[in-house]
């Protein structure tokens, strides 16, 4: 399983982690870049499928309105090749 976090920063949503930054102003924009990624750097191969694990990034969240939220959203995406 492939850990990354997530965040909008106001116009785009962000992956990163493990020397990945893709950015997108859809989640389906997003999944379709990270998937294309992971094709180009050979992690996803013809057959495969991972489960990637995005972690909302709850730093991102003003500090005055953390205490009302835990956390804004996980999600778990798999992809198939």
């Amino acid at each position: 399983m492939i850990i990354l976090k997530i965040y909008h920063d106001g116009r785009e949503w962000i992956i990163e982690g493990d020397s990945l930054k893709i950015s997108a102003p859809t989640i389906e924009e997003i999944d379709t870049s990270l998937k294309q990624e992971l094709k180009k750097r050979g992690i996803l191969r013809e057959g495969s499928v991972l489960k990637i694990r995005m972690q909302y990034d709850i730093s991102k969240i003003p500090p005055w309105i953390r205490q009302y939220s835990q956390h804004y959203f996980d999600r778990v995406l798999e992809i198939r090749a």
